[in-house]
């Protein structure tokens, strides 16, 4: 083993695998950095490219894409509250407060810190524990799918802000716009065209929802308050701030790595379920959304964490963890290779190689991102009247470039204008997006689970793994219900 070991490390170890991977992160960061043009999109174009190169190469390409678009998407979303990616949108919560305060060189460099932990931790988490944590995601079935969504929808309450009520009509308006389309059994609900009979995308909903009423705050209301152009201001991440965020980081890496591994989860609802979890445990947990460093911590060490576990079910059961290794499972059947457990059989010397390419590609995450920082910290410097246009053409470019869909950019045009009307309204959109995320997903594997027990509730407690889940939402909501009932207290208490 140990032989087989250090002739793969001899083989990654080349100027042409190097150059690769950092090709493949440079491009991931810029591309994920780019509103509406998605990790998704960026592996999918590469692979084409991938047809005439040698089977590990080739894969090494599309995972450094994968995690450089997953990081790279924190950036636009802290300079201007634009998440290029799904995944980044936890980041925009505190990391754009930051950036407003002239802290946005500290945001970036905690994003950077946390996304190169979360995905180092998330590659050992595929080298150690792989088949473990492929044989746990192989036991869960639809009831384990729909106690573990119900779960994360819990972490509602902690993005609501300052009123639980209004966290609670954002979240009911997600689910309601997450029923649009076709459901499991070919039912049409809300379809009045016939664009809307496939459901609306994430990307503009999400786009829409973040930075549209940015801009349109700054169109309206520049009269009123003009905000200058955020610049890098104090860059360094000090020692305590770190040290601070560490417990954090750790535990969004954990939370990536083990919702990465079951497939259908994702970066996104990883980083949200962290940054939820993060928010009622920590000392600053009122701060959150105002310019946390432990939040965007939480977020990027969770999404960043979840891109290598994903790889956990690809390789270990053929079972794709996401949209993105779903493309990376036809460059493998390209390639000659068939992913599960006999890949580990057959072609034991070519996934130690993809293994330790994994963890030299965690090392040049970081070199990359500090690289493209200073790129891109200049977008903090063009003057609002430009940048606004900018934003808006970058937008609907990248939203119309995804699927060529003039509906796409009406949902993001109708977003943008809903996301305004929730900010005059102090609705948050945190919960909004999560349920809109996490909805189709609900919904699917409980009517799964009620069909497979015939309409039997029961069916929904019938395994240890469910009432672990349901242990958890119980002990959340009793933490949440505490703590507004002392915030009450507390309120009532100033106003006398």
């Amino acid at each position: 083993m140990l032989n087989e070991i250090l002739s793969a490390l001899v083989a990654v170890a080349t100027l042409q695998n190097l150059l690769i991977m950092v090709a493949g992160i440079w491009g991931g960061v810029i591309v994920g950095a780019i509103p509406g043009m998605t990790g998704t999109m960026a592996v999918t174009l590469a692979l084409p490219f991938t047809f005439y190169m040698d089977p590990v190469p080739s894969i090494l390409l599309l995972v450094a894409l994968y995690k450089g678009s997953t990081y790279g998407g924190s950036v636009s979303a802290i300079l201007i509250k634009t998440p290029g990616t799904a995944s980044a949108a936890c980041t925009a919560l505190d990391g754009y407060p930051l950036a407003q305060q002239g802290k946005a060189g500290k945001a970036l460099n905690m994003a950077l810190y946390s996304s190169v932990t979360g995905d180092f931790i998330s590659n050992l988490s595929l080298i150690f524990f792989a088949a473990p944590l492929a044989v746990l995601a192989l036991r869960i079935g639809p009831p384990e799918f729909f106690m573990l969504m119900l779960f994360a929808l819990t972490t509602v309450a902690g993005v609501s802000g300052s009123s639980l009520l209004m966290g609670l009509v954002s979240a009911a308006l997600g689910l309601l716009l997450a029923t649009v389309g076709e459901d499991m059994y070919g039912s049409f609900r809300f379809a009045f065209t016939p664009d809307m009979q496939a459901g609306l995308s994430i990307a503009p909903v999400l786009i829409g929802l973040f930075a549209l009423p940015e801009l349109i705050k700054l169109v309206v209301m520049r009269a009123a308050k003009k905000e200058e152009a955020a610049t890098l201001g104090a860059q360094h991440v000090t020692r305590a701030e770190f040290m601070g965020s560490l417990k954090s980081i750790l535990k969004g890496s954990v939370i990536g790595s083990v919702l990465g591994a079951i497939p259908g989860i994702g970066p996104s609802s990883a980083a949200f379920f962290s940054y939820g979890e993060a928010q009622r445990s920590s000392k600053n947990g009122a701060n959150f959304g105002k310019g946390e460093l432990e939040g965007i911590a939480a977020s990027e060490s969770a999404n960043n964490g979840a891109c290598g576990a994903t790889m956990i079910p690809l390789l270990a059961l053929g079972v794709p963890g996401d949209v993105i290794t779903g493309v990376m499972l036809g460059a493998f059947m390209i390639q000659g290779l068939t992913p599960g457990p006999l890949l580990f059989q057959t072609n034991i010397h070519e996934v130690y190689m993809l293994l330790i390419g994994m963890l030299v590609s965690s090392v040049l995450l970081f070199f990359a991102g500090k690289a493209t920082m200073r790129m891109f910290a200049k977008v903090s410097h063009i003057p609002q009247t430009l940048l606004t246009p900018l934003v808006l053409l970058l937008c609907i470019f990248g939203i119309y470039s995804i699927a060529s869909s003039p509906f796409d950019v009406a949902v993001l045009l109708v977003m943008g204008v809903v996301g305004f009307g929730m900010f005059l309204l102090n609705i948050p959109a945190a919960p909004f997006l999560i349920a809109f995320i996490l909805g189709p997903m609900l919904e699917e594997n409980l009517r799964r689970a009620l069909a497979i027990s015939r309409g039997e509730p029961a069916v929904l407690l019938s395994s240890p793994i469910t009432w672990v889940f349901a242990a958890l939402i119980v002990f959340v909501l009793i933490i949440t219900v505490r703590r507004e009932i002392l915030k009450s207290k507390a309120e009532r208490r100033v106003a006398q």
